[in-house]
């Protein structure tokens, strides 16, 4: 028997409701448009991992390291769920560009959420590309802490 996708596993299932609650939470608006009213935690995990643009979150630690990448980033990052999931999110973006990166991220950490980020990034295989009007946004956990991050975009180009 085939084990299940790592993205519906229970623990994903939870973070995936904080990242769809907590985007709700910083921009009145869903993440992800579903067809259904009240779609099922299962459901919901899958469309967000099919969903057209990029999505990644990471954890609340020091030294946060990626929690969740769905199928449109392990493409542009060019490597599968086992090798993103867990990386440092400091190393998604070029060593030159990880001050910035980190002050964005700081940013939207006092403010909760922001739009409009714009950067470069690099894959795993050393690809680098441009990423446009990006959102990034404070994830809380039930108890209403935060505890971690999430980004995404769909404006990006190879550079």
């Amino acid at each position: 028997m085939q084990s299940e996708p790592p993205w519906l596993c229970t623990n994903q299932q939870a973070l995936v409701a904080q990242l769809l609650q907590s985007h709700q939470r910083a921009f009145q608006t869903p993440l992800i448009a579903s067809p259904r009213r009240q779609p099922s935690l299962r459901l919901s995990c899958q469309e967000l991992f099919a969903c057209g643009f990029p999505v990644l979150a990471h954890d609340g630690s020091p030294e946060p390291k990626l929690t969740y990448a769905n199928a449109a980033a392990l493409v542009l990052w060019d490597a599968p769920w086992a090798e993103l999931v867990g990386l440092p999110s400091r190393l998604t973006a070029p060593t030159a560009e990880q001050a910035e990166r980190s002050l964005a991220l700081s940013k939207a950490k006092c403010e909760d959420a922001i739009k409009g980020y714009s950067g470069i990034r690099i894959s795993r295989k050393g690809r680098r590309f441009m990423i446009q009007n990006a959102r990034i946004w404070t994830l809380w956990d039930q108890h209403q802490h935060a505890c971690g991050q999430a980004a995404s975009f769909s404006n990006w180009w190879w550079i």
